[in-house]
């Protein structure tokens, strides 16, 4: 008897758990257009700055693939097709067909990604319309910089003065459509991805009504609580990173080995270069700090420090022996993922300053503001 009450009470709790606690797994198949040489699709997951492969499996000779992933943990994950095309999709309890084209078969190919839609659940909906507000968004500073810099008649600093007034003024109408995706969707615990457009800082009140309306809608849920606890590590972060907090101590090897750490420099005005041999921008901003390191290369108050956060060294050492870089060359472990933590930056180049004290002085550098930043830190010992 006790067994059948045992049986039935187990029985019982199954049916008034959730479906996000009862299923544990779930399924992401499709079909590839066309497969290239890599014929993998990957799910991965960010974790901070580290990306973590949750599943993956090999593109079948009918182009069809079909895998499982764990869903232990409700997020976000990323679905990658022969390393190529990438789609944003949301794990929980919903089970997913997505097709991808593959390889880009162009014969010029630029970076335009094209869009792509997940067949699944509610949650995911709502993650297809936050990707293709933010796919019209790409599209359209692809289409303000086409229309801006082909005019051959207006300086450069005018186009740059209007592409990046174009540039914002779009930005600001993804967050208005993300805003109202939010308004409308809050019985839904992806709508938790949404919030990262928004600045906790700013729109607390708004943000802390959502999450009481997830919660109301997913009794039990977890994505809320794990949600806020990210956001008050990031605040704390990026507080450290404020000017003049104590910059961030790190110890690197350079070409040779040799472990070179930040307070080596003790005393002096310091310039950090993150970048990375792949990073278009990061190779354009290199002739531009080559030039401020002849201005200040005999100040011995003055030290200039590249960190590379390359995956593979013999790309950073090709990469080193094309831009003959003079000062000092430290190549981060792990794709940089503690410097990229600790400094909290996601796109390089990111150059920043330290002052003499050893405090953050400026951040987000680039061509004569890091001279500048010298000077200006220079007259302020």
């Amino acid at each position: 008897m006790k067994r059948t009450f045992s049986f039935l009470g187990m029985l019982l709790l199954g049916l008034l758990l959730p479906a996000w606690a009862q299923q544990a797994e779930i399924t992401i198949n499709g079909k590839v257009q066309f497969v290239g040489g890599d014929n993998k699709v990957i799910v991965t997951r960010n974790n901070g700055f580290e990306n973590i492969t949750l599943a993956e499996t090999d593109i079948k000779p009918d182009k069809t693939y079909s895998l499982t992933v764990p869903a232990n943990e409700a997020g976000i994950v990323y679905v990658t097709c022969c390393k190529q095309q990438r789609v944003r999709a949301w794990l929980e309890d919903e089970d997913m067909t997505i097709h991808f084209r593959g390889i880009d078969t162009a014969r010029i190919r630029i970076m335009n990604p094209p869009y792509i839609y997940i067949q699944g659940g509610p949650k995911n909906e709502l993650i297809n319309l936050s990707n293709f507000v933010n796919h019209r968004d790409y599209q359209s500073s692809i289409a303000y910089s086409q229309a801006i810099y082909s005019r051959k008649e207006l300086a450069d600093s005018t186009k740059q003065a209007l592409y990046m007034r174009l540039y914002e003024a779009s930005g600001e109408n993804t967050k208005a459509y993300t805003r109202y995706l939010i308004e409308h969707n809050s019985h839904l615990t992806s709508c938790v991805a949404l919030l990262s457009t928004l600045k906790y800082e700013k729109d607390s009140l708004f943000i802390k009504d959502i999450l009481k309306k997830i919660d109301a809608a997913n009794p039990g849920n977890t994505v809320t609580a794990k949600y806020l606890a990210k956001e008050y590590d990031r605040m704390a972060k990026e507080k450290k990173m404020e000017a003049g907090q104590p910059a961030p101590q790190f110890s690197f090897p350079d070409a040779n080995g040799k472990m070179v750490s930040l307070s080596d420099y003790k005393g002096k005005v310091v310039i950090i270069d993150f970048w990375a041999s792949w990073c278009g921008p990061c190779r354009a901003e290199i002739p531009k700090l080559k030039k401020i390191y002849e201005e200040f290369k005999d100040n011995k108050k003055v030290a200039f420090l590249s960190v590379s956060i390359d995956s593979k060294r013999e790309a950073w050492e090709k990469a080193m022996a094309e831009e003959q870089m003079e000062w000092t060359q430290l190549l981060a472990p792990n794709t940089g993922r503690e410097a990229m933590d600790k400094y909290q930056f996601r796109g390089i180049p990111f150059i920043v300053a330290i002052d003499q004290d050893g405090k953050i002085f400026r951040k987000y550098l680039r061509g004569d503001a890091v001279r500048q930043a010298i000077v200006d830190a220079l007259k302020s010992k």
